[in-house]
């Protein structure tokens, strides 16, 4: 059983929140390169310090460098995540990942593929349907770049995303309340109001919250009913990857 691999008696729920605390901080070093950046290139402009808002922060560099600079700190968090798994709870990546004898891979490429499909379907489908809401913006090597860095350094921020959310702390509150339904919610819950710093929530209102929770629970599902994340770890990565090379907005 996936949730109960963490449950041992040394696995005392001070340790997931010590072990978080150790993930965000090794994460926040891998967002020293964006600041400098950041900094370098309001100094170099005339600017002196920069606006450190997240709107202006999206601005000073070049989209797809900011994209690739925002995604390294995931890097460092996977990182975290592992020394954390490691050393604090004696376990192995495998059983935060899955309860099989090895990871799936054809159950994640399964879901990355059928929620591909749907997310390229759909959009194609509004586009059509409400061609006014929309702009044509493709340019080659932009797109190209973009592709490339996405590729790379999206599979790594929702597996990252899973790893904390879906295989750690699901595990961790399962180690405190020794049931299944806490650490849905109380997981899923967390997942969504994280994102509520997000662009989009300030443009469209906190109601986009329902959404990211309910995808929170509808992952949270997936990985107890499937007794691992390979389903979860492809439906995220499907989600933000198509997404992103798909549809933009200038907010």
């Amino acid at each position: 059983m996936f949730i109960e691999q963490g449950i041992k008696p040394e696995n005392k729920f001070w340790k997931y929140i010590v072990g978080s605390l150790v993930v965000i901080l090794i994460s926040s070093f891998g967002q020293i390169p964006l600041m400098i950046g950041i900094f370098a290139k309001s100094f170099s402009d005339g600017k002196g310090i920069p606006q450190l808002d997240e709107k202006s922060l999206m601005t000073y560099l070049e989209p797809n460098l900011t994209l690739f600079l925002i995604m390294l700190s995931f890097v460092f968090a996977m990182f975290g995540i592992y020394i954390v798994v490691k050393n604090i709870h004696k376990q192995t990546m495998l059983s935060v990942t899955t309860s099989r004898a090895k990871v799936d891979w054809s159950r994640i490429l399964f879901s990355f593929t059928i929620w591909s499909l749907f997310t390229i379907i759909s959009t194609a489908i509004l586009y059509y349907s409400s061609p006014e809401s929309f702009v044509m913006n493709f340019k080659l090597v932009p797109f190209l770049i973009l592709v490339i860095i996405g590729t790379l350094m999206i599979p790594i921020q929702t597996s990252c995303e899973e790893y904390v959310f879906r295989g750690y702390l699901m595990q961790g509150f399962g180690n405190l309340a020794r049931n299944k339904w806490f650490p849905l919610v109380m997981t899923s819950s967390i997942f969504g109001l994280m994102h509520i710093a997000n662009p989009e929530v300030t443009k469209m209102g906190y109601i986009v919250l329902v959404y990211y929770i309910g995808t929170g629970f509808f992952l949270g599902i997936l990985t107890l009913m499937d007794e691992g994340m390979e389903l979860s770890l492809g439906f995220h990565a499907a989600n933000n990857l198509v997404g992103a090379l798909l549809v933009t907005a200038d907010w």
